[in-house]
């Protein structure tokens, strides 16, 4: 590309000028193209859609809270339960039309395998949704 001209004189000097003529080329090939795909983007096919009207459904999934002490002794909202009957009611919990949440409150003393197992049991159950809760610091 050359951005000078023939000197006569023999003496070279730098050009200050930018050359815009490919630059309004790419500008006049954009603007052909906007011209011609702006009408596709309005075309519309006009139909008659039916109306209806609903409401939005504003139910919350009831909660179940799960509270583990330090010894292990659980709680089943704030009722004590033991392990045998941990099972059952987490089986009666995912057999519901609309599943609860299952949210685990742990003691910070209590042991990984408590927990590991109370999980794997609310698995096998078929609880789809579990949470911890813990405190803010």
């Amino acid at each position: 590309m050359a951005f000078g001209g023939f000197n006569q004189e023999g003496r070279s000097a730098p050009m200050s000028e930018i050359n815009m003529v490919p630059l309004i080329d790419v500008m006049l090939v954009l603007l052909i193209v906007f011209m011609i795909t702006a009408p596709l983007l309005t075309h519309a096919v006009k139909i008659d859609l039916p109306s209806a009207a609903s409401h939005a459904t504003s139910e919350t999934p009831e909660t179940v809270t799960l509270s583990i002490d330090g010894d292990g002794a659980m709680y089943w909202n704030d009722a004590p339960i033991g392990q045998e009957d941990l099972e059952a009611r987490l089986a009666s919990a995912a057999a519901q039309s609309s599943q609860p949440e299952l949210h685990l409150r742990a003691d910070r003393a209590t042991r990984y395998e408590v927990l590991a197992s109370i999980m794997s049991a609310a698995r096998r159950a078929g609880i789809q949704k579990m949470g911890f809760v813990t405190q803010p610091d």
